[in-house]
């Protein structure tokens, strides 16, 4: 059983928005997880196709497999860097403002041995 995988770091991004999107395709056809990344209206739904076509692009390319008997075998989402950033407050105070980011992983694989 071969896998391509894929991923994209540094995705400005809080893992927990696109954890609850990973859920949805996690071992899914290919063809099912493009369409309903597609039409999910999430956020998160965009960096996550992009991977998601990136693995099938490797697969179809590194491997000679064909997209059609694809499934998504892995999909799994790690925390980042935080940026840290101070917003001016009243009274001269400051409140300190986080911007998470996340790394994607997908891995796609063929259908023949599940």
């Amino acid at each position: 059983m071969a896998t391509a995988k894929a991923s994209a770091t540094y995705i400005r991004m809080s893992p927990r928005k696109v954890q609850i999107v990973l859920d949805l395709i996690r071992k899914q056809p290919t063809e099912k997880a493009l369409a309903i990344l597609k039409f999910t209206p999430n956020i998160a739904a965009e960096p996550v196709l992009k991977v998601l076509k990136s693995a099938i692009a490797n697969a179809e390319n590194n491997f000679n497999l064909d997209p059609e008997d694809l499934y998504v075998s892995f999909a799994s989402v790690g925390q980042g860097p935080t940026l840290k950033r101070i917003m001016a407050r009243a009274r001269g105070r400051s409140d300190r403002i986080l911007k998470p980011s996340c790394h994607i992983y997908l891995a796609v694989a063929d259908g023949e041995d599940d």
